[in-house]
Formats: structure tokens, C-alpha cells, sequence
């Protein structure tokens, strides 16, 4: 499967050198935008699966759009650019470039680099997974670990009899241990 692009460049001659460029290693290019005003909007209704942004020096204003895409429609995004400022390189990465290329735009290096960006994205897609499945598990850890004190100080017991307890209810009602938790904290916030 060839893989749909969308092309941001204000320059014509260089987009259509660079769609043409695509065009040629098997990329079917869905869009082309002269600069990333809206670009959030234009992913959503066009769907790329890669964006790439050409532009001599990115300002602040397209790396707030990468930013935005980034964070609500995220998708592997590219950048070539004459600009080999680093704290310019660093500000684009940290908004979700995936693949900064300077003064390197050539028909040979165009799939090698989309392809590179393609695998930073799936990687960076599952670092977040697991993080957010972290973070998940830590907040229901946390809730579960709050239901046992309040039922060791409410029942005097020791914390594996306050687990056990949790236990139980849990099988006798069909419910995951945490949503039990959370209905013994809920409660005791009730009560207090």
C-alpha cells in the first residue's frame, strides 16, 4: 500500500518538484497547502498517513499547527529545510516532527526519510500507549491502595484482610477490583 501524503510548501516550483519527486517512489500525494494555517482542519478531512512540511526556515506559526496535529490528530510528519539553527530543530521535534532533514532534498532521499519518519511515529505511537497504560495502572493502583485504608481503619484489620475484603466484593458483584475501590472511596468521602 502506497502510502497518501499531504505536501505543505509555499514555494510552487519546489512543491511540484517535490510532489512530482513523490509521485515517482510510489507516494500518492492527497494534498497540497502553501503553508499550515488550518492544518489541523486539512488533516482531518483529508487523512493523510504523512506530512511533510517544506519550507526554507519553519516559523512559529507552522510548528503551533505541527503542534496541534501532534497532540489531537497525530500523524508522522517531515521536514525539510535550509534552516540548520538547533534550537530551531529542537523547538520542531519537540512539536512532532519526526524526521528533520537539512539542506538534503533530493528524489533519492525523499522515501529513505519518509520511511524513517514512518517508524519514529509507530515507535513514538507505542511509547505513548504504554505510557498512557502506565499512568492508568499507577491512578488505579492508587485508588485500590486508598479503599484499603479505608477499610483497615473502618474494620480494623491488616492490609491483606482489607485486600481480601476487596477481593471478595469484586467476585460477588462481577467488577474489576478498582471500580469496587472507587465505589469504597466515593463513599467514605460521603461519610466524612
Amino acid at each position: 500500500m502506497n502510502a497518501r501524503v499531504m505536501v505543505v510548501d509555499d514555494d510552487p516550483e519546489r512543491a511540484d518538484w517535490l510532489m512530482t519527486a513523490l509521485r515517482e517512489t510510489g507516494y500518492e500525494v492527497v494534498a497540497h497547502m502553501d503553508n499550515a494555517m488550518n492544518l489541523l482542519a486539512q488533516v482531518r478531512r483529508v487523512k493523510p498517513d504523512v506530512i511533510i512540511i517544506d519550507s526554507d526556515s519553519p516559523d512559529r506559526d507552522t510548528l503551533e499547527h505541527v503542534c496541534m496535529v501532534t497532540r489531537d490528530d497525530p500523524r508522522p510528519i517531515v521536514m525539510f529545510t535550509q534552516d540548520a539553527d538547533q534550537g530551531l530543530m529542537q523547538e520542531a521535534l519537540k512539536a512532532g516532527v519526526h524526521a528533520y532533514v537539512v539542506d538534503g532534498l533530493s528524489a533519492e532521499r525523499v522515501r529513505p526519510v519518509v520511511n524513517v519518519a514512518l517508524a519514529r511515529f509507530d515507535q513514538w505511537q507505542a511509547l505513548r500507549q504504554e505510557l498512557g497504560q502506565a499512568q492508568a495502572s499507577l491512578a488505579e493502583r492508587k485508588v485500590i491502595e486508598r479503599a484499603k485504608g479505608i477499610l483497615m481503619k473502618q474494620r480494623r484489620c491488616d492490609e491483606e484482610e482489607a485486600y481480601r475484603l476487596l477481593r471478595k466484593v469484586a467476585m460477588d458483584k462481577n467488577q474489576r477490583l478498582v471500580q469496587v475501590a472507587e465505589n469504597i472511596v466515593e463513599m467514605a468521602k460521603l461519610l466524612t
